[in-house]
């Protein structure tokens, strides 16, 4: 069989930019969004890379990828889970169905997928998972509530992941970027914002500090000095003080 590494979300921001490092590194590429055509030109641009488009918010999506993988002869050595979407307002009154998407998404299929392609890398005893969460997994987001958790979700799943596959040598990192020049802003509803542009870091040195934490079996990977003081903040400060923090930020 092929040895794929496997990038979801690759029609954009981060995922291009791990799909290309990855590339350059010398892997065989599955590319996997919502988007074909940029996916196709995407992977026309790098050669050894195969474009599969699908919703991966749909129920059994991770099963229709696998099973697409498996019909082109392909076993995953590398997953990047790194598909997944925010969406700002008030938890209350959001779109309901666009919800239980992000939650479809950034939480179910991302363990669906780990739990797909973790027992082959335990029987070749080699692999490497990286999954995207976020600084917003380090603490409560009113205004972003649901995604905030689907991100605390990710960051408690891959250590306990970390833990369980580091006996097998697998290799799995959680990386978690704080505000990056991605269209994830505009998705979410807040594209243009002022003080998340000034301080947001460009998806190249973002992907580059995920693979190189990898590479040497981190369990969470935080990018940036600043970032690094938000994700620790929560360390030095109550709870109660930090959700206050976190819902004044005006997006």
């Amino acid at each position: 069989m092929k040895k794929v590494a496997l990038v979801t979300g690759a029609s954009a921001g981060l995922g291009v930019e791990f799909a290309r490092q990855l590339s350059k590194r010398g892997h065989r590429l599955v590319l996997a969004a919502r988007r074909k055509e940029r996916l196709e030109e995407l992977a026309k641009e790098l050669g050894k890379a195969r474009a599969v488009a699908i919703d991966l918010s749909k129920t059994n999506a991770a099963t229709k990828l696998m099973a697409d993988l498996a019909a082109n002869d392909e076993e995953v050595e590398l997953l990047v889970n790194n598909a997944g979407f925010g969406l700002i307002g008030r938890f209350a009154t959001a779109d309901a169905k666009r919800l239980r998407q992000m939650i479809d998404l950034n939480v179910g299929t991302l363990a669906d997928l780990c739990r797909a392609v973790a027992p082959g890398m335990i029987e070749r005893k080699s692999g490497g998972i990286v999954n995207v969460a976020s600084t917003a997994a380090f603490q409560p987001g009113p205004n972003m509530a649901v995604y905030f958790a689907t991100k605390a979700f990710v960051l408690s799943f891959t250590e306990a992941m970390h833990e369980e596959l580091k006996p097998h040598g697998i290799h799995v990192t959680c990386l978690c970027p704080g505000p990056t020049r991605t269209e994830f802003g505009d998705v979410a509803g807040f594209g243009g914002n002022g003080m998340f542009d000034r301080v947001a870091m460009e998806s190249p040195d973002v992907v580059t500090a995920g693979l190189e934490g990898l590479d040497k079996n981190r369990a969470v990977v935080v990018p940036g000095l600043l970032n690094k003081i938000s994700a620790n903040s929560g360390r030095f400060a109550p709870r109660s003080v930090v959700r206050k923090i976190a819902g004044a930020i005006k997006y």
